[in-house]
C-alpha cells in the first residue's frame, strides 16, 4: 500500500488511507477465490476507483485439491490514481490453504497483511503441499515479517449455518462469501452490489441465497465485532476523465464491440465457433444478443466454425470466427480460401501457452507468426492486436471495420491476461463510433452490361455481391481466379498478378490506420521500448517510473501489426537502443529486425505469466547504465 496517512475512527480501529492496494485471493479451484475476486473488482469499480485484475487459475475443471498445481488465484490492484497492472507484489494475501500459501508468500510484501484459512493447514493439507513433516508455517518463523491473522474461516462458515438444512459440501462453498464480507468491512466497501448478486443469481434457490447472504454479513460483522482488526482501510476515488464507466474483461469487450459494428453496419452478426479457453466467453456473451439479430453458432469442431462464418460472409452477414492457438491451427486451410474468395471475416484469437493443448489457462503471445505466415501459398491478412480489456472493444471495432471496407479476412489477437482481465471501461455513445461503410453491388459493373466480380477500386478493393442478386451470378471457389472475371484461372502471369493485386491491397491499408506514436517519452530518447498487444500497462508503468527515476527511455506500442503504421520505420531511426518484450521467444523481434534493419534486442518471456515492472525496468536500467 503505498501514501498511507491515518485518522482515528473509534478508539479501538483507526481508518488509514492509501492510495493503492493489491490483493491476491488464493486457494482451490473450488474454493471460489475467481467469483470472490470479480464480486470485489466489480464493487471497487462502481465506487470509482481505477483498477487493473489477474485471474489466474489451473486447466482442470477440478485441479487436484490441496496441492501447489490445483491453486486458483485472482489479483486485483484499485486505487486512486492511474492502475495499469494488477500489481508486481501484493499488499494483502487471502490464503485458503497451505498450497495457496506456499504458492504465493513469496510475492507477498514485507510488513504486508496474511489472512489464513487455519482448516487449511491441518496434517493433510500440509503434506499435499509438500511441507515437510513437522512443518508448519504458521507455527514456524515462515511469517515473521508480515501481519498475520489466523482465522478459522472454515469452521465460522459451519456455524454461521449450522442448522440452514444445507448438505455439508454446500455450507462449505459458502466460506468465500465470509472470506469477501471481511474484506469488504476492511476496505470500507459497501456490501450492496454482491446482496443483489446473489439475490438475482439464486432467484430461484431461495436457500442458496439466504446461505450466501448470511455468511457474507457474518464475515462483515467478523471484521466489525472482533478485536482481532484494528485497521481499516480506505481507497478514494479515482480522478478519471469523466463519463459513464462500467466494469469490463476483455472477452466481454470484444462480443459488445462485435454488436457495435454490427450496428454501425447496418450488418446481422453472426458467429461461427467452437468452445475452447480461453476464448469461449465471447460465444456466451454473444449469445445473449438475439434481440440485437445476432446468431450464434455452436460448431461441431473449429473447422465448421470458421466455414460456418465463411458461408455467412459470403450471404452478407458480419462473419466472426473465435479461437485459441490449437483452434488457429485448424482455421488455417480455411483462411486461406476466405483470402482467396477475398470477403470479410473477422477471426479473434485470444491467444495461450502452447504448443498444443499447452497451457489453456495461462497467457502468451505466441501465435503473432502464426497470424503473419501461417498459411499456405502467399496470403497476408491483416493483423491486430488490442493492448487491454477495454481495448478489446476498440479493437474487436476496428476489425470489423478493416474486414467489411477492404474485403479481406482480418486476424485480431488477444490473449488469456487481458481476455479475462478487468478494467474500468469509460463506453462511448453511438456517435463516437466510426461509420462503417457497406456497399453491396447491385447491378453489373463491366462494359456491356457485364459483371466483373474481381473488378477493383482504388484500393485494389473487389466489391461485395450477395448471391441471388439477379443477373450478378458468378463463380466462387479456391482455384485462383482471372483478374476481373473471376472465372478459374490456371495462367502463370495472371497467378502472379492476382497474388500481387491481393499484397497491394492489404498494403494499401496502411493509409487507413492511425500513424506510430510515442506513448510515453520523446521521440529522441536513447532507449525506446516497442511492444504490442498486453504488455502495454506493464511497459507503460515501467517506462513512466524509468523517466521519474532519470532514465532517457520512451514507449511505442503497436496495435496495428500487418501492415505496420507507414511512418514507423521512420520512428525506429530517431532511438539510440530499442528493446521488444513480448510473451514469446521474440516473434515481433524478427519481424521488425527483418523490415526495418534495425539492431532491436528482446527480452522474451514464456512463463504462462504477465511482465512484471520490476523486470522491465532492470532492463531499461541494464541497457542505460549510468
Amino acid at each position: 500500500m503505498e501514501n498511507t496517512k491515518t485518522k482515528l475512527d473509534t478508539p479501538s480501529v483507526s481508518i488509514v488511507e492509501t492510495e493503492s492496494v493489491v490483493i491476491r485471493f488464493s486457494g482451490d479451484s473450488g474454493d471460489g477465490m475467481q467469483l470472490t475476486g470479480m464480486q470485489f473488482t466489480d464493487t471497487t469499480a462502481l465506487l470509482g476507483n481505477d483498477l487493473s485484475t489477474f485471474p489466474d487459475y489451473p486447466s482442470e475443471i477440478r485441479a487436484p485439491i490441496g496441492t501447489i498445481a490445483g491453486v486458483s488465484g485472482f489479483q486485483v490492484h484499485f486505487g486512486s490514481k492511474e492502475i495499469f497492472t494488477p500489481g508486481d507484489h501484493y499488499d494483502v494475501l487471502v490464503a485458503m490453504n497451505a498450497a495457496a500459501l506456499k504458492v504465493d508468500l513469496p510475492r507477498l510484501k514485507k510488513g504486508g497483511i496474511v489472512i489464513v484459512n487455519s482448516a487449511g493447514f491441518d496434517k493433510k493439507n500440509l503434506a499435499l503441499a509438500q511441507y515437510k513433516e513437522a512443518e508448519n508455517p504458521l507455527e514456524d518463523n515462515t511469517l515473521n515479517n508480515f501481519i498475520v491473522h489466523k482465522i478459522d474461516i472454515t469452521k465460522l462458515t459451519k456455524e454461521c449455518l449450522s442448522g440452514s438444512g444445507l448438505g455439508a459440501k454446500e455450507i462449505e462453498r459458502s466460506k468465500n462469501m465470509f472470506v469477501l464480507g471481511l474484506l469488504f468491512w476492511m476496505f470500507d466497501k459497501s456490501m450492496d452490489s454482491t446482496i443483489k448478486f446473489i439475490e438475482e443469481k439464486f432467484s430461484k434457490k431461495l436457500e442458496i441465497a439466504e446461505a450466501n447472504l448470511k455468511t457474507l454479513k457474518a464475515g462483515w460483522d467478523f471484521g466489525e465485532n472482533t478485536e482481532i482488526f484494528n485497521t481499516r482501510y480506505k481507497v478514494n476515488a479515482a480522478n478519471l476523465t469523466k463519463g459513464n464507466y462500467r466494469n469490463i474483461t476483455g472477452n466481454h469487450a470484444a462480443a459488445i464491440g462485435l454488436v457495435a459494428a454490427a450496428e454501425k453496419s447496418g450488418l446481422p452478426l453472426f458467429l461461427g465457433s467452437y468452445p475452447i479457453t480461453p476464448a469461449t466467453d465471447i460465444l456466451h456473451e454473444l449469445s445473449k444478443y438475439k434481440a440485437n439479430n445476432v446468431k450464434t453458432f455452436q460448431a461441431e469442431d473449429e473447422i465448421a466454425g470458421v466455414c460456418s462464418a465463411i458461408g455467412a460472409s459470403y450471404a452478407g452477414n458480419l462473419a466472426i470466427t473465435t479461437t485459441s492457438g490449437p483452434g488457429m491451427a485448424l482455421k488455417t486451410e480455411a483462411l486461406g480460401l476466405a483470402t482467396m474468395l477475398e470477403i470479410p471475416l473477422i477471426v479473434i484469437n485470444v491467444q495461450r501457452g502452447g504448443p498444443s493443448t499447452g497451457l489453456p489457462t495461462k497467457t502468451e503471445q505466441a501465435d503473432l507468426l502464426m497470424a503473419m505466415h501461417g498459411r499456405h501459398g502467399e496470403a497476408p491478412l491483416p493483423i491486430l492486436a488490442a493492448i487491454s480489456p477495454s481495448d478489446c472493444f476498440n479493437m474487436t471495432f476496428e476489425a470489423c471495420r478493416i474486414a467489411v471496407e477492404h474485403m479481406t479476412p482480418v486476424i485480431l489477437l488477444t490473449d488469456g491476461y487481458i481476455a479475462n482481465g478487468s478494467e474500468p471501461w469509460k463506453y462511448p455513445s453511438e456517435d463516437q463510433l466510426k461509420t462503417i461503410k457497406i456497399s453491396f453491388l447491385d447491378k453489373p459493373n463491366g462494359p456491356e452490361n457485364t459483371l466483373l466480380p474481381y473488378k477493383r477500386n482504388e484500393n485494389f478493393v473487389r466489391p461485395w455481391i450477395k448471391p441471388g442478386t439477379k443477373g450478378l451470378e458468378h463463380r466462387i471457389g479456391g482455384l485462383e481466379k482471372q483478374d476481373e472475371t473471376g472465372n478459374v484461372s490456371y495462367d502463370a502471369l495472371n497467378h502472379e498478378k492476382m497474388i500481387q493485386l491481393r499484397a497491394a491491397k492489404i498494403k494499401k491499408i496502411e493509409d487507413d490506420i492511425p500513424l506510430a506514436k510515442v506513448d510515453s517519452g520523446n521521440e529522441k530518447s536513447k532507449l525506446l521500448i516497442l511492444g504490442w498487444g498486453s504488455t502495454y500497462g506493464a511497459i507503460k508503468t515501467a517506462v513512466r517510473e524509468s523517466i521519474s527515476e532519470g532514465y532517457d527511455v520512451a514507449h511505442v506500442h503497436l496495435q496495428y501489426i500487418n501492415p505496420f503504421p507507414k511512418n514507423l520505420g521512420e520512428l525506429l531511426k530517431g532511438f539510440d537502443k530499442i528493446l521488444i518484450p513480448e510473451m514469446n521467444c521474440g516473434q515481433l523481434l524478427q519481424l521488425i529486425r527483418s523490415k526495418y534493419l534495425v539492431s532491436a534486442v528482446g527480452l522474451p518471456k514464456v512463463q504462462g505469466l504477465p511482465y512484471t515492472t520490476l523486470e522491465l525496468k532492470a532492463k531499461i536500467a541494464e541497457l542505460l547504465k549510468k
